[in-house]
């Protein structure tokens, strides 16, 4: 796909800016950071490596490590690390979504529960694609996935299930801003460090409607 072109990159991180910052306004909780493997350190001396830590960490950006794909394209540690986290995190947002139709009292929780469960298989599915392509399993068993950021515990999903009514639309809209907030942070993470120009560009989309969809929640639960 070649090179990210200086002024595509600007406006992505101006974008992305946007959406962290309404996710803060929400002020809510954040998660944990989830270990992540490194990739080998190139030797060469006029390159910085790109170290991927766990979402949510800093990353030394560069050139070094990254693998063309069979489009021509290039990825690197950061950029794989991203995919494969991202799968999980975004299924425990559908189940989580997929509970409001039988246990949520506000209709327009309900909506937005909906719309989750329905729009976040298609990213799924492109990140799966996007592993297969590149010839990649679909896990890493290094990673450590409950402790991504945003992702929620056994014990409060399992209390989610159990809730109805008001009590459900509170703690849905609680826990699914700091599933988001997490998922933000991870995006941020591949638009700073990763070489994929396309997945670049679908980690500022997802930040952009979860940004949006945390402002919703703010809203549908103030009423």
């Amino acid at each position: 796909m070649g090179r990210v072109r200086t002024s595509t990159l600007v406006a992505v991180m101006v974008v992305l800016a946007g959406a962290v910052t309404v996710a803060v306004a929400a002020n809510m909780g954040s998660g944990g950071s989830a270990a992540a493997p490194r990739p080998s350190v190139s030797a060469a001396p006029p390159h910085r490596v790109v170290l991927p830590g766990a979402p949510g960490d800093e990353a030394v950006v560069s050139d070094s490590d990254a693998v063309k794909a069979p489009d021509g394209s290039t990825y690197n540690g950061i950029d794989t690390t991203f995919v494969h986290m991202m799968i999980v995190h975004h299924q425990q947002a559908i189940e989580m979504a997929k509970l409001a139709p039988d246990r949520a009292a506000n209709e327009r929780l309900g909506a937005l529960a909906d719309r989750i469960a329905a729009a976040q298989p298609f990213e799924i599915n492109f990140l799966r694609t996007w592993l297969k392509e590149r010839s990649l399993p679909e896990n890493d068993p290094a990673h450590d996935h409950k402790a991504m950021p945003g992702m929620q515990s056994d014990a409060d999903m399992a209390a989610l299930a159990a809730s109805t009514g008001a009590a459900f639309d509170t703690k849905f809209a609680a826990m699914m801003t700091d599933h988001h907030r997490g998922a933000l942070r991870m995006a941020a993470d591949v638009i700073k460090g990763g070489s994929d120009e396309k997945l670049r560009e679908v980690a500022n989309e997802m930040a952009v409607e979860q940004g949006s969809e945390i402002r919703r929640l703010a809203q549908v639960t103030a009423g």
